[in-house]
């Protein structure tokens, strides 16, 4: 006879083990001699030692749905960052200690020069253009450097869909391994008729397509910036169509001039100047570059792009500089160089044109200045 209980076999493998009724009952044996209130003390002892098909989730089982997305968790240096912050943080204090990490992608800074592109001025100085800034999610003035600070650079995910062998989605992080980085060194055209000289780090947006596999049918790729009314004030403007988008045709997505931004002045690039990541196309006017991007869909139509779709009399789909198209508003003509105090000659394609004045052919009926 056994005097307590024994221990079942788990229920199910997951389960934790549970308490077994003693094997053999003899206590409850003979009651024909005993009163019913001892009879009573007998069964409520033997139903509390019965066994019990209970299931105990462990403390570190989670149901599914809180899962981490598949794409975050192999984002690394995102997870283990939000591991530490996690560690050293109260709960209501995670997502701004995440916002303050460092910037897990500071070692890949400064990326070798690519000695090809050379520029007729001095680069910009730093301090002008990280406090100089077009970003209208955070407002239409240019001192919204401060503003940018609230933009959370991780985790941020990349979708890549539309017209591609196979939709997917990845972390900044797992991109940036998979690129060889550089540094060019690019003039930059405002439609204002201002410009800087910015020395970007990042990779060809050509082996960004590459590795999206678009398919033969795709004919332009639509860019589409972050949406958070949380962080970006100006994105609480009901009259403006975001999030902001922006388009180029696979031509010019696959032109060797065209940009992907990662980093500027040795660094990783400013939350101002459009971090973790935007684009770079030195020939067209500086809207047609867009920041904070976290989506690239390949299609077979023409994108109507954000200042396109808020006054396309002013602003089209091409936006290639050229000093003789005037704005409706003020003449293209000449630029003012920021920072150096003087205007120069604008030059065809913002003076790219070596590269990029073939992609345009037989387009002429285009409005490909505006």
């Amino acid at each position: 006879m056994v005097d307590g209980p024994a221990i079942a076999p788990c229920s199910r493998a997951r389960d934790l083990p549970v308490k077994a009724g003693p094997r053999y009952l003899s206590h409850l044996v003979n009651v024909r001699d005993a009163s019913p209130q001892d009879i009573a003390g007998r069964a409520v002892a033997f139903l509390g030692n019965m066994a019990m098909n209970v299931i105990r989730r462990r403390g570190w089982e989670l149901p599914e749905r809180v899962a981490t997305p598949e794409p975050l968790f192999v984002d690394r240096r995102t997870f283990l960052a939000a591991a530490a912050a996690v560690a050293a943080s109260s709960t209501t204090a995670v997502a701004q200690r995440l916002s303050d990490l460092p910037d897990p992608s500071a070692s890949l800074y400064p990326a070798k020069r690519t000695e090809k592109y050379v520029l007729d001025r001095p680069i910009t100085d730093e301090a002008i253009n990280t406090t100089y800034n077009n970003f209208y999610e955070f407002g239409s003035a240019k001192t919204i450097a401060k503003a940018a600070q609230a933009l959370k650079l991780r985790p941020w995910l990349i979708k890549i869909d539309g017209m591609v062998e196979k939709p997917f989605e990845l972390g900044i992080d797992d991109l940036l391994a998979k690129m060889p980085l550089e540094e060019r060194l690019y003039r930059h055209r405002c439609v204002e008729a201002w410009s800087m000289a910015v020395p970007w780090s990042g990779f060809a947006m050509a082996k960004f397509v590459e590795l999206a596999k678009p398919l033969s049918s795709a004919k332009f790729v639509r860019m589409e910036t972050f949406l958070d009314r949380s962080v970006a004030s100006g994105q609480r403007a009901t009259w403006y169509p975001w999030p902001y988008v922006e388009g180029l045709t696979i031509e010019e997505a696959t032109n060797e001039l065209a940009f992907l931004v990662t980093g500027a002045y040795g660094k990783p690039v400013a939350k101002q100047m459009g971090a973790p990541l935007r684009l770079a196309v030195p020939w067209k006017y500086g809207f047609k570059s867009i920041k904070s991007i976290v989506r690239f869909t390949f299609t077979d139509e023409r994108p109507k792009s954000f200042w396109e779709a808020l006054q396309a009399s002013e602003y089209g789909f091409w936006a290639n500089v050229n000093p003789d198209v005037p704005h409706p508003r003020w003449s293209q003509a000449t630029e003012e160089l920021i920072g150096l105090g003087e205007r120069r000659p604008t030059l065809l394609f913002n003076g790219y044109g070596e590269y990029v004045a073939h992609l345009y052919k037989g387009l002429e009926t285009e409005r490909l200045w505006a």
